[in-house]
């Protein structure tokens, strides 16, 4: 779904004109869009689930609003909004994102909340649904940069402590930033614009590093470690904590949560590591009901990863107990789990080396004055964050190639999504649509099935992919093959949950651009025999000829392939005439678009490439004034005798 991230979202509008607008956006996703209840009976709505009604004073409306919804969008003047909101301002960390739609339609500003809330995420995706101006006045938009303080939401990671004020503005006045990444995936540096402000490494740490020419502006550490910073330095520093330590626990039996907690809290804090940096909690499955461990993953909204004994009596670890492998069957239960824990199923979404798991904290033993019950805390940390998110798999059409082609829910998607995967000319053509922070990756034209391994990797990893293809992505797009590989993995049909987004397909886009050669019944080949036998081909272009379809064929001449097309020629001359009407359209509404109108017989004739789309008409398809048009009635001509 759509706008899923920014959820829940309420619409506000209080004139008719406003409300129509903005109903338009709330019809097709979900959202509710609230009105003043005397305004009610002007608005047209077929979806009447979305359109609610209040009858007190918007400010007191709006008050109620505020602490429920994620993100607020508003049909009204920007300064009627900045009084209604200005009273209810917190903190940017946890107000909601703010966008303010003009009446019209045509524009969509970012008010507040632009990185933290993602109001400037959704302004953007509302411009494109609405075909309307995203107005967008944060520096980072304006540098083409991820924003310091969203850096890490995609993967998972937690904001720590810092000045992030202070780095966000060395990053605005263009300065050098120094990112010390000591865990968590690199995928967001892939994808920086030349010229970017960073500076990877620790210069004055570092013999191998060559000092900055001009000293640093400001620092981010990306890393399991909690530092403390001084509140005095005038050098800002922020820290972001990937989710990369698995705490493995073995406790007695009705330890409380109190006990738990504290105990944890200890032992992350006698080696320096931080809270935000859990990634879960691993324990026997002889604790999978123990109330206080239960408790505390609830409330703290951790996963809780069981194991039984036997896998876990498998894990070497470093101080096994006889006392405990007497008591539940396994010499080591907190050591065990986290280490099994952190080795789990560990995502491939980087190329690099795994080094084997180890401990980052042997067993710690911890007791509470006054309360029941003993905590055994060790910590493991892996080498992928876990995101803790949902993965999507978005399968998208984008059309011809022109972005006025592509549908506004395409043009959405790609806008919204965390990683964008395509061939490199399609993603050009939609460069667009990119936006800051966005990860890019662009692979050649044959590799598809490595496109499609990849993007499921990283939507089972807890990203939002957009796996893109020309015309539409079900039509010899990625759809398919996208599908048939999750199937080989038995997928659920949920996880990662997947949305097909249709696109003009080149057939389509080829008629388009010659009249209505489509009208009556039709079909499409594709000549290249990369997947089908040519023996399958040939039959299925014998049994359209014969039939009488208007045919469209696609992938007709490459390099290596050049006798398919004069195949196909010869076997619609044994069914048609010779002066059948033939349109060869390439690169359909790009600028190096071609549009040749030919006949059967003169078809080989023109230049025919991969990008060129060839129709050939039926018996009852006409030329008039450079127009191809095909009867919506057949004519009821009769095939030709087979000359083959």
């Amino acid at each position: 779904m759509l706008f899923e991230e920014f959820q829940p979202i309420a619409a506000i509008a209080t004139t008719p004109t406003a409300a129509q607008t903005l109903l338009s956006l709330c019809q097709s996703e979900a959202m509710t869009l609230w009105v003043p209840e005397a305004i009610v009976s002007q608005i047209h709505s077929t979806h009447s689930a979305n359109l609610q009604s209040f009858n007190q004073p918007l400010k007191a409306h709006l008050a109620e609003l505020w602490t429920t919804h994620q993100s607020l969008v508003f049909g009204l003047a920007t300064g009627a909004v900045t009084r209604l909101i200005a009273p209810l301002l917190h903190d940017k960390s946890s107000d909601p994102a703010v966008v303010v739609v003009d009446t019209a339609g045509q524009f969509v500003i970012s008010l507040c909340g632009g990185h933290q809330a993602g109001a400037d995420r959704l302004t953007r995706s509302i411009a494109l649904y609405l075909n309307a101006t995203a107005v967008l006045t944060g520096s980072a938009n304006h540098l083409q940069l991820p924003g310091i303080d969203v850096l890490g939401v995609p993967f998972g990671w937690q904001r720590g402590t810092g000045d992030w004020t202070g780095v966000s503005a060395a990053i605005a006045r263009q300065g050098t930033v120094q990112v010390i990444q000591e865990a968590g995936s690199t995928l967001w540096q892939s994808s920086l614009p030349s010229g970017h402000p960073f500076e990877f490494g620790f210069p004055e740490h570092s013999a191998t590093v060559q000092p900055a020419a001009t000293p640093p502006a400001a620092r981010v550490w990306i890393s399991p470690l909690q530092r403390t910073f001084s509140p005095e330095s005038d050098f800002p520093k922020v820290q972001w904590h990937p989710r990369v330590l698995w705490v493995g626990i073995g406790c007695e039996r009705g330890t409380p949560q109190l006990v738990i907690e504290t105990a944890v809290q200890r032992v992350l804090q006698a080696h320096h590591l931080a809270d935000g940096a859990i990634a879960g909690i691993a324990t026997i499955d002889l604790k999978a009901d123990e109330v206080g461990l239960v408790e505390f993953c609830r409330d703290r909204h951790l996963p809780l990863r069981c194991f039984p004994a036997d896998r876990l009596r498998s894990v070497p670890v470093p101080t096994p107990s006889t006392v405990v492998e007497a008591e539940v069957g396994t010499p080591s239960v907190a050591e065990a789990a986290a280490l099994l824990a952190a080795g789990l199923e560990v995502p491939q979404v980087e190329q690099r080396d795994t080094p084997a798991i180890n401990l980052r904290v042997p067993k710690q033993i911890v007791r509470m004055d006054g309360q029941p019950g003993a905590v055994t805390v060790a910590i493991a940390q892996t080498q992928h964050e876990f995101t803790g998110r949902s993965g999507n798999l978005w399968l998208v059409g984008t059309g011809p190639g022109q972005l006025a082609q592509m549908t506004p829910a395409a043009q959405t998607a790609i806008a919204q999504a965390d990683i964008v995967i395509g061939y490199s000319l399609y993603i050009e053509l939609i460069a667009p649509l990119l936006r800051p922070g966005q990860i890019i990756e662009a692979l050649p034209i044959t590799q598809e099935r490595q496109r499609a391994e990849r993007a499921i990797a990283l939507a089972q990893w807890g990203l939002t992919v957009a796996v893109i293809s020309s015309g539409d992505c079900g039509i010899y797009g990625m759809a398919g093959l996208v599908l048939e590989q999750l199937q080989a993995l038995q997928w659920d049909g949920k996880t990662p949950a997947l949305q097909v987004f249709p696109g003009i397909t080149a057939m389509q886009a080829a008629a388009s651009r010659v009249g209505a050669p489509l009208m009556h019944d039709f079909c499409a080949i594709s000549l290249s025999d990369l997947l089908t036998p040519w023996e399958v081909i040939e039959k299925r272009l014998n049994a359209a000829a014969h039939a009488d379809f208007v045919t469209s064929l696609y992938n007709p001449r490459s390099q290596s392939r050049t006798q398919q097309i004069a195949i196909a020629q010869q076997i619609f001359l044994s069914h048609r005439p010779a002066n059948t009407p033939v349109a060869l359209v390439r690169a359909a509404y790009r600028a190096d678009e071609q549009i040749t109108l030919t006949t059967l017989a003169n078809l080989l004739d023109e230049p025919i490439d991969m990008l060129t789309t060839v129709i050939i008409g039926n018996q009852s398809t006409r030329f008039h004034a450079d127009w191809m048009i095909t009867p919506r009635g057949y004519l009821g001509f009769e095939p030709q005798p087979n000359r083959l």
